[in-house]
This record gives structure tokens, sequence and C-alpha cells, in this order.
């Protein structure tokens, strides 16, 4: 189950509004619909969480390149909606949904060097998408909240990203 909303900033605050996906399959179908929300061109930020295995943030400004941060790639590259995210960020296609991921140097090797078998990965992972963060860590540091906050809420992670934006009550109006 996800659950998505677009923050959108305005003069007089913020403006939420729950928001359906299903007409989504690129990044920048996302960024359409965060600028249609738009007033004025100002900050959207749309919110995607999947009951709580990740949560992503897509920032959007004028016809600037969206921003996009995921907070599990692996577990987001196994849904629909985080696929479309983490294919953006780590470089896939439609052919190759993990993405070029070796332009990344994931596994520490150097360009030209054979890659090391690792008969150690977790079982059901073939390493193809990294476990963890993905993306711009920094997309909303200017609202004072680092990568290492966003990684370190735990509960109603949306929630409390929305109330340090000073948009709490009006994301939780659209929940």
């Amino acid at each position: 189950m996800y659950f998505a909303a677009l923050l959108a900033r305005t003069q007089d605050g913020w403006e939420a509004s729950d928001t359906e996906l299903d007409d989504v399959e690129t990044l920048s179908d996302l960024a359409d619909l965060a600028r249609d929300a738009s007033i004025d061109e100002d900050t959207v930020i749309l919110f995607i969480e999947q009951e709580g295995a990740w949560f992503a943030l897509v920032r959007v400004e004028g016809e600037d390149d969206p921003r996009v941060f995921v907070s599990n790639a692996a577990s987001a590259a196994r849904s629909s909606y985080g696929e479309i995210l983490t294919n953006e960020l780590l470089g896939g296609d439609d052919d190759d949904p993990a993405g070029d991921l070796d332009a990344l140097d994931l596994d520490g090797t150097e360009d030209g060097e054979p890659d090391p078998e690792d008969d150690d990965a977790p079982p059901g992972t073939d390493g193809a998408v990294p476990a963890g963060p993905a993306g711009d860590g920094d997309v909303l540091a200017d609202f004072g909240l680092s990568q290492t906050d966003l990684l370190t809420l735990d509960t109603d992670v949306l929630g409390e990203i929305a109330e340090a934006l000073g948009a709490g009550e009006v994301l939780e109006a659209v929940r």
C-alpha cells in the first residue's frame, strides 16, 4: 500500500493534496505532477511511502530538474513506483531495470578491473541495487533536514518531515 501526497509551498504556507500515481511511468511524469500543483513555480515536494519499507522525496522547483531522495533503494526497487525512482537514480532503463551500476563503482573496483565474485551475498539479493539511501540526501537541507536527519526518523517519517517543514497539520489533513 502506498501513500503519496504533494506539499506545495505558497506565500501563505504549505498546501497539501493527496495524489494518485496510477498514470505515472517516469520521473518526468512525477515532476509534471508536482509542477501542476505548484503556484508561481514555488517549491513542491512529493512524498511517497510504502508501508514503512521505504520513503521517497521528490522536490521540484519551477523547471529545474527534480531532486530525488530514496531512503532504501533496494526496497524501493522492488516496488512499482520505487522502481521508477531507482531506475532514474541508478541509470536504469526498461531493458535493464537495475541500471548500469558499474558506472557508480559500488563494488570498489577500478574501471577495467574484473568484479570479484561475491558468494557471501545475502540470500535473495543479486547485489544489483544497493541497500540504503540513494539520491540527493540534502534535498531538504535548506529546511534544516540533513540526510542524517532523514535516516534517523523512524516512526511516522513523512509526518515528522512535514512537521519539520511546518506542514504537519496540512499533511495530516490529506492522510
